[in-house]
């Protein structure tokens, strides 16, 4: 592993942190190496070593060797004022300043922890609830003293039996309760979860205040207790490595990866990859970022997985684009290592675009793609490449297939390089909720 540690500035939602340390300075684990500027979050030192070197865009940390897991703690404060000195955003992704959701008030609301891990593949968010979830409950303890709400729930797909019985053995707050989730994707987008928990659909642009709820990713709330109990600041990730490595096709978790660790190294530590790969992607299949081996860890990194070559496709492709998945430019890039031109893009009808970001109407509940897979092959598509949830994967291959137009989804690559079946065609299902559109 290597002993050089890059923490980059930005790290989620909001304006790169300010530096506060120089070349050549010692650090301890936990001293806070850059603040927040405005909307952001405080970075700390997830190692102890030497600064070798400040940049616009990182702080350069080469670390010491040592098993010391002592670390800087942070000023003493109420629940908000711990959390925002700790730096923690949304861990799951998003990236949020996490003291900004917990300075909101719901009276009588709900605090909803997200531990759905509804992309295919990823797994640590389970694997610390059956690990030990203590931390998780007690973060969602203070979550809800912080914003003043009645109600906790702890969303899990009811597949995950081992977790639901290790959440249900520890919680002894009547106030607390496990809501099991289908297995389908994207269970665990926040518009969806607050449907399915609630029995409310929350329109595009309205946040889940107009729910009377809050969504807090698990590992997210299990870093708000570390910070409050502890005053640990965000040192570390949980992660998951998977997919074309040399020890096979199966998921690694690995926890509290120091913040910074270089991808490729991750890697090695689990016994490296095979030579004949297509990409490397951060992320889940669906929401996938293509990154190098020289990229490193951020507080929102969620999995490295390593991906089958790309089955090539020479005929022109019609993107269906889908606001739950990977964005135009993705698919566009998909298609490049495709070998494959793109005749023409569509947008699923249920995407629409808030604040210059694509929304969907009803996560998860598609209405129907025949329409868009006609002027796709009207538009001279002679294959499609789709990013599209479970349930729009479904229309789609209600007709495509009549139409002699092969079918390709983004996640493809990474799912044959774990032997999981393909994103294709689903069973009916139907969700019940109160609209408030």
């Amino acid at each position: 592993m290597s002993e050089m540690y890059k923490l980059l500035l930005k790290q989620g939602v909001g304006k790169p942190a300010i530096p506060c340390v120089k070349a050549g300075e010692s650090v301890k684990r936990g001293h806070c190496i850059a603040t927040a500027d405005g909307l952001g979050a405080d970075l700390h030192a997830s190692v102890a070593g030497t600064v070798i070197q400040v940049t616009d865009e990182a702080i350069f940390i080469r670390g010491e060797k040592s098993e010391n897991s002592e670390f800087e703690t942070i000023p003493p404060g109420n629940i908000g004022e711990r959390v925002r000195s700790a730096g923690i955003v949304g861990m799951g992704g998003a990236g949020f300043p996490t003291w900004i959701k917990l300075a909101q008030k719901i009276p009588g609301g709900t605090v909803i922890a997200n531990a759905a891990e509804c992309e295919p593949i990823l797994a640590h968010n389970i694997a610390e609830i059956e690990r030990g979830p203590n931390e998780i409950y007690k973060g969602l303890l203070y979550a809800m003293e912080s914003v003043d709400a009645a109600h906790g729930v702890i969303a899990v797909k009811a597949k995950h039996k081992k977790a639901i019985a290790r959440l249900k053995t520890i919680i002894q707050d009547d106030r607390v309760s496990v809501f099991q989730l289908e297995d389908r994707y994207p269970v665990g987008e926040k518009r969806a979860l607050i449907r399915d928990v609630l029995g409310v659909l929350l329109a595009p642009d309205e946040r889940t205040v107009h729910a009377n709820a809050i969504v807090l990713n698990s590992e997210t709330l299990s870093r708000v207790s570390q910070a409050v109990e502890l005053g640990r600041p965000v040192l570390s990730k949980n992660l998951t490595i998977a997919g074309k490595l040399r020890r096979g096709p199966k998921s690694v978790t690995l926890m509290d990866v120091p913040i910074g660790t270089r991808i490729g190294d991750l890697i090695e530590s689990v016994g490296g990859m095979d030579r004949d790969y297509g990409e490397v992607i951060t992320g889940g299949p669906f929401m996938s970022q293509r990154v190098t081996l020289d990229d490193v860890v951020t507080k929102t990194t969620g999995a490295m997985i390593v991906t089958m070559p790309f089955l090539k496709a020479k005929a022109p492709l019609g993107l269906l684009v889908c606001a739950c998945s990977a964005s135009e430019a993705r698919m566009k890039e998909i298609a490049d290592q495709m070998g494959a031109d793109v005749a023409a893009s569509e947008r699923c009808k249920h995407a629409v675009e808030v604040h210059g970001v694509l929304r969907c109407r009803n996560p998860g509940i598609c209405p129907g793609q025949a329409d868009r897979v006609l002027r796709l092959k009207k538009a001279g598509a002679q294959a499609l490449l789709i990013g599209n949830c479970s349930d729009c994967s479904n229309t789609v291959m209600a007709l495509a297939p009549k139409l002699n137009l092969p079918v390709h989804h983004v996640t493809d690559s990474a799912l044959r390089a774990m032997n999981l079946p393909l994103v294709r065609k689903l069973r009916n299902h139907e969700v019940n909720f109160k609209s408030r559109m």
